[in-house]
């Protein structure tokens, strides 16, 4: 009897310490940044070959989008945070930009998605980020310094079917007269995302929205020197807020 008890008890144990290790299962997470026109998906091969039209009906076509995001967490149902790198640049010429490794695994669970848009004021520090100076993706002194949130370049044709350039750069806004600086970085939270193995979450950026709601884009009045527009800067991080960012698949 004393034997069986014995036994009776390791079982129960080992069984215990099996359900602990299922519980505690790790999994890895990478992200997947796609972009897309209002649905149509874009791609390197559309980059100065396909036409859109916003919401004003400016026909235009994309040369180069960048655009960078910061901050990146995973928050579990406890409220539980695991940050991760502090920063990711995405390319859409660079096909190897567009998928990113988060650097720690996580335990399985629902979580929520959070980065930020750009660069905060805390982190925008001119100069301080190597490959992004490699990268050109700084911002002059005279405009505020830090560095871009985005570029988004092309030609537009305007009332008379002329092609015109247009640069919508986005990067904090600057008042030069005053000599005062607004954060126009925001955050951008995913809904419930349930990881139960290594998991792939896809972030789809809407570009057609950067050009709509609240603002209404008119590229014939605004599409060059944004930069140094205090208001226009302040419009288009509205812009970038009222959902051009969302969840796409999660394959795991």
């Amino acid at each position: 009897m004393k034997y069986f008890l014995t036994f009776f008890l390791s079982a129960l144990l080992f069984s215990c310490s099996s359900d602990n290790d299922e519980s505690i299962k790790e999994v890895s997470v990478k992200l997947k940044f796609s972009q897309n026109w209002d649905g149509t998906v874009i791609e390197k091969s559309d980059l100065e070959n396909t036409e859109f039209t916003n919401k004003t009906g400016s026909k235009l076509s994309i040369s180069r989008l960048r655009y960078l995001i910061s901050r990146i967490s995973l928050v579990n149902g406890a409220g539980d945070t695991t940050k991760f790198d502090s920063y990711k640049l995405i390319d859409v010429s660079k096909p190897d930009s567009l998928t990113y490794a988060l650097s720690k695994k996580v335990s399985e669970g629902s979580y929520k998605l959070l980065f930020t848009f750009g660069f905060n004021n805390d982190d925008n520090k001119s100069g301080v980020y190597p490959d992004l100076n490699s990268a050109d993706w700084n911002v002059p002194d005279m405009m505020g310094g830090g560095y871009h949130f985005m570029q988004l370049d092309g030609k537009y044709k305007d009332t008379l079917g002329v092609e015109n350039p247009y640069n919508f750069h986005a990067v904090r806004a600057y008042d030069k007269e005053k000599d005062s600086i607004v954060d126009t970085s925001f955050g951008v939270e995913t809904g419930s995302i349930l990881l139960k193995n290594n998991a792939t979450i896809e972030i789809k950026m809407n570009v057609a929205g950067w050009f709509k709601s609240p603002n209404d884009w008119d590229l014939n009045e605004k599409s060059v020197d944004l930069m140094m527009d205090f208001e226009a800067q302040k419009e288009i991080s509205e812009n970038g807020k009222s959902g051009v960012f969302s969840l796409g698949n999660i394959s795991q």
